[in-house]
């Protein structure tokens, strides 16, 4: 009976009050990770140098363009986290997917720009992009908002895949 009421208590005490919100920050501290690792990759000469594609936007856009994705990442983790928490072993297991996804995401960063592994990194994307669809459809389930929060990321990333692989192709040796 014991175990019960603290599965119970576990489950109700972070999707409420200040907990809720501590929650909300974590969830957005935690989608930023990638961010925080790809600043430890130095681009230097070596990006300048490549053959683009065409469509590449100007290097500037994609500081916001990644903000603003990795806070609708947290906020749509958060609200799936808020709904079901961890007590639910599902909505666990989508948890930890998201988690996982974030490792992809940060990855490619680590392919394409520090280790110059640019058909690595087309693949790595393509991988990415079914993941992202993968986790909107699994968050849509739980929370439509949370489904509808991942939609730029991956309109985003399926113009990432595009470019990724222009990349590739127009530096292979």
């Amino acid at each position: 009976m014991k175990a019960s009421t603290n599965n119970q208590i576990s489950q109700k005490m972070p999707r409420s009050g200040v907990g809720k919100w501590l929650g909300l920050l974590a969830w957005i501290a935690i989608s930023f990770v990638p961010a925080m690792t790809a600043a430890f990759v130095d681009t230097g000469p070596w990006y300048d140098s490549l053959s683009r594609p065409a469509w590449t936007p100007p290097s500037w856009v994609f500081g916001p363009v990644w903000t603003l994705l990795y806070l609708l990442m947290g906020v749509a983790a958060w609200r799936v986290w808020v709904r079901r928490g961890f007590g639910d072993r599902d909505t666990r297991l989508v948890l930890v997917f998201f988690l996982i996804h974030l490792v992809f995401n940060a990855a490619w960063t680590w392919l394409f720009f520090g280790l110059h592994m640019l058909t690595a990194a087309a693949v790595e994307i393509v991988i990415l992009w079914v993941m992202i669809l993968a986790l909107g459809l699994l968050f849509w389930r739980r929370d439509r908002v949370a489904g509808v929060l991942f939609l730029p990321y991956l309109l985003w990333v399926t113009y990432a895949v595009t470019l990724s692989i222009g990349f590739a192709i127009m530096n292979s040796p």
